[in-house]
């Protein structure tokens, strides 16, 4: 039997209401697959850890204290048995996280929140790398949009693409109501390998 913890990762004001706004999926669709996953994650006695992104007191983001900064509504009237702040994307870079997890013996992390493509992508590769079960709830997370000198990528994108290469090699994705399911007995899904899924897509390509 999996040991699992949910972490509810960098869900805080500025992404919804502040100038750093999720696009996809559409907040109003992400927040209540958190709130649900937080919910089942109670109902079957699995830990629950809110993590927090603080920036410098300079920072257009995430400035500590500022209500861009503050968990939302939806994670904060929610119970958590530990709640962390960090300031790396993995919410296991110097957060004594992974001792508190071990400690405990938790081996299966299951991840919501923001950004998909930022501290829900870093936090699934490095707890794999540190031995990790990881799972991402693709429909509780959500990304928004990038344009620079080198290029630019719409929310969907984004999302979408990390949640590809994530699935292939780090974590299993699947959406929040099948987790649920899986938590009530249901069978997991299958997670893909990077050789099935480029053979998979260069049989599309000739299709």
């Amino acid at each position: 039997m999996s040991r699992r913890a949910l972490l509810v990762i960098d869900v805080q004001n500025d992404y919804i209401d502040g100038p750093f706004r999720i696009t996809y999926p559409a907040v109003n669709d992400s927040l209540p697959k958190i709130a649900a996953a937080m919910d089942a994650a109670t109902a079957h006695g699995i830990p629950v850890v809110v993590v927090q992104h603080s920036s410098t007191m300079d920072s257009p983001i995430f400035r500590p204290g500022s209500h861009g900064w503050e968990n939302h509504p939806t994670v904060a009237s929610r119970p958590a048995q530990l709640q962390i702040e960090k300031k790396l994307a993995s919410a296991l870079a110097g957060t004594g996280l992974d001792d508190w997890l071990r400690e405990r013996e938790i081996d299966t992390l299951t991840l919501v929140g923001y950004m998909t493509h930022n501290c829900i992508d870093s936090t699934a590769r490095d707890a794999a790398h540190r031995g990790y079960q990881v799972e991402v709830l693709s429909d509780a997370t959500g990304s928004l949009p990038y344009a620079h000198e080198r290029g630019q990528a719409d929310g969907q994108t984004l999302h979408q693409t990390t949640l590809t290469v994530l699935h292939t090699a780090f974590a299993l994705v699947l959406p929040q109501a099948e987790w649920q399911a899986a938590l009530e007995g249901a069978p997991l899904p299958a997670r893909s390998n990077v050789f099935s899924a480029n053979q998979a897509a260069l049989a599309l390509q000739l299709a």
